[in-house]
């Protein structure tokens, strides 16, 4: 375990953020919990990082310690792939590992659920906190169980899949807090996350119709494992949202803003909806909105040094050298845009970080 000063910037996709006034470096589960039980006996703010990805942070920095989640291990227990009724993979990893290292072995390994969810940079330690999800799957799917360090009660619990609280876009990691961290930091920090993976040659059935038109089939038809990862490889690279160095189009957060959810009479006429688990809610499409209230693809490139991206509206970048309020300044842009055209207020997605919209 490492201990030393950094800066942000250098250690999220947006390539933003100040310095912090501690920062440890864990590869290891009990360097980990101490790392985050010492700063709690402290009173000092915990901001755990893993890959980075989703995190706007502000040029102040942060006055706390940030805690690198550095772990690594993927323990697989595989049954009868030959038997349907009993075949499968339990899969636990640790929160450390890379994401798109884990898909990538899934499918090496014939693993099936986490295809479609190819390209999603970060770490497996945060995908439950966000329930990532991406072209009909989310990790709630395939999760079998979370096992985290509660910071509240000082020990390890595990939470079963059903009492994760997941939803769109969150889960109880998200919104359980530390009340004893003064930076608001989350309750429970993931150690390991357990998979509940099938076995097979094909991909899950594929539901999204974007998806479906590239691999040839059509919605519910399967398709083999690799062609849907090279499938969903593509189409994120073609929106910018598989990280290159060299296109600062991936120099963002991702989805800056969720799909809302509202009434299904507040839907602009036009806009694609889907429906939800709730009655009479429908999800309709950021990216729609967006665009339709005036932003298209590469809007701010003329004026700055943050712009939409020039391949998708979802996404705010760091075109170089922009600041976290460059980026905040476009993103309230283009918030009070769509809300001012549609009554609708986008909600971001990326967690901010001594910062606010």
């Amino acid at each position: 375990m490492s201990a030393d000063r950094r800066r942000l910037a250098d250690h999220t996709t947006l390539r933003l953020g100040g310095p912090a006034r501690a920062w440890v470096r864990a590869t290891t589960e009990d360097e980990l919990v101490a790392a985050v039980s010492a700063a709690d006996a402290a009173g000092e703010p915990v901001l755990v990082l893993g890959g980075g990805s989703n995190l706007v942070v502000a040029d102040e920095g942060f006055d706390g310690t940030v805690v690198e989640v550095a772990t690594r291990g993927v323990h697989a227990d595989v049954g009868d792939g030959g038997d349907p009724t009993c075949g499968g993979a339990v899969v636990t990893v640790a929160a450390g590992e890379t994401w798109d290292d884990l898909v990538a072995h899934a499918g090496e390994q014939g693993w099936v659920g986490v295809e479609a969810l190819s390209g999603i940079p970060g770490s497996v330690g945060a995908t439950p906190i966000q329930n990532v999800g991406a072209y009909g799957q989310e990790v709630a799917q395939t999760i079998a169980s979370v096992r985290v360090w509660d910071r509240k009660l000082n020990g390890i619990r595990t939470f079963a899949v059903a009492d994760c609280g997941f939803g769109y876009r969150t889960s109880r990691f998200k919104i359980d807090r530390y009340p004893g961290d003064a930076a608001h930091g989350a309750r429970h920090l993931v150690l390991s996350v357990t998979f509940q993976l099938r076995q097979g040659s094909l991909g899950a059935p594929v539901v999204y119709a974007e998806l479906a038109r590239s691999l040839g089939v059509e919605p519910g038809q399967r398709a083999p494992l690799a062609d849907v990862r090279d499938a969903v490889l593509g189409l994120r690279s073609g929106k910018g949202m598989v990280l290159d160095p060299s296109d600062h189009d991936t120099w963002s957060a991702g989805s800056f803003f969720t799909n809302p959810v509202v009434p299904a009479a507040d839907v602009p006429e036009g806009a694609p909806t889907w429906p939800t688990a709730d009655d009479g809610l429908v999800k309709t499409s950021a990216a729609w909105l967006i665009e339709h209230a005036g932003f298209g693809k590469g809007y701010g490139l003329d004026r700055g040094r943050a712009a939409l991206s020039t391949k998708h509206t979802l996404a705010l970048t760091n075109r170089g050298g922009a600041t976290a309020a460059d980026l905040l300044s476009l993103a309230r842009e283009v918030r009070d845009g769509v809300a001012a055209a549609y009554g609708i207020t986008l909600v971001n997605e990326p967690v901010l970080v001594g910062c606010s919209l």
